[in-house]
């Protein structure tokens, strides 16, 4: 059967490709919406924290024996806790600066990571195993659905929805909202704004770590995966619109999905249709699909 004269198994794979490409765009995008919406830090160290987790899965298989399982809950918590280091060492001395500033940090981070990263292990990608309880795949009659990117979709699809109804629809989602539009008020209150704000930002790292753990086994573990992925997802934030926890979401997962269109239909354009999308966006719509004219 084909569709537009495309054979549907071909339509059908380039979905599932630009749908697994999409849910690590959703999960990198909603940890920078999350730290930028509530902390108003442009957070470009988010693809080496990505690349850190992919590396903490490997590190883990290789030095203690962990699996992948191990990996996906003392990952996140590891490398997040690296990024409340991060906040409470350096970050916290920009808040009151301007957000080219944090920008700059951040960015410099990144180079330093990277660079420690590739010294040590080169720039050849390392392989990471799949795990057993997730190998074969499934026969939908139309094409074979691996188990592990239907994992992955289910998985990114879970954590991004469980977060936004954190942070908007929960008492301690309102308080983070109200933390970054008056702390002396949500202060006076008894909470304790400062630590607050540092475990935001170590939560949105850990979510960064996490795509990395389960990207680990789709793609090579290497110290530039993170620096290849992070100017698409910050297209993709800045299409969602800047800090909007839900445009994140929707926007990440569309847009893989433009993007495994495209290359059935025009693959010459499939690594520049984000970015071609960013800028109609921001013609039409500055602020995003999704954001808030300030």
């Amino acid at each position: 059967m084909d569709i537009f004269g495309i054979p549907i198994q071909a339509l059908m794979g380039q979905l599932l490709i630009g749908l697994i490409n999409g849910s690590f765009y959703a999960l990198l995008s909603l940890g920078l919406a999350v730290i930028f919406g509530l902390l108003n830090i442009i957070n470009f160290a988010h693809g080496a924290q990505y690349m850190l987790g992919a590396f903490g899965a490997y590190l883990l298989m290789n030095k203690l024996g962990l699996g992948y399982w191990w990996s996906l809950l003392l990952v996140p918590i590891i490398v997040g806790a690296t990024g409340v280091v991060i906040e409470r060492t350096m970050l916290q001395r920009l808040y009151k600066l301007d957000h080219l500033y944090g920008l700059l940090l951040t960015f410099g981070l990144a180079l330093i990571i990277q660079g420690l990263f590739r010294n040590e292990f080169g720039s050849t990608g390392l392989p990471y195993a799949m795990p057993e309880a997730l190998q074969g795949s499934r026969n939908l009659g139309f094409m074979f659905l691996p188990n592990y990117r239907a994992w992955v979709i289910v998985a990114s699809l879970v954590v991004c929805l469980g977060t936004w109804f954190v942070i908007e629809r929960t008492k301690l989602g309102g308080y983070l909202r109200a933390a970054t539009e008056n702390p002396q008020l949500v202060q006076a209150f008894g909470i304790n704004v400062p630590r607050m704000i540092t475990l935001t930002y170590g939560f949105g790292v850990a979510l960064a770590a996490l795509a990395g753990v389960m990207a680990a086994p789709i793609y090579q573990v290497s110290p530039q995966m993170g620096a290849d992925l992070i100017i698409v997802v910050f297209a993709v934030v800045v299409i969602g619109g800047m800090g909007s926890i839900m445009g994140a979401i929707v926007t990440g997962f569309g847009l893989g999905l433009v993007e495994g269109l495209t290359k059935v239909f025009y693959p010459e354009a499939s690594t520049t249709v984000i970015f071609i999308i960013m800028t109609i966006v921001l013609l039409i719509r500055p602020a995003g699909l999704f954001g808030t004219q300030k």
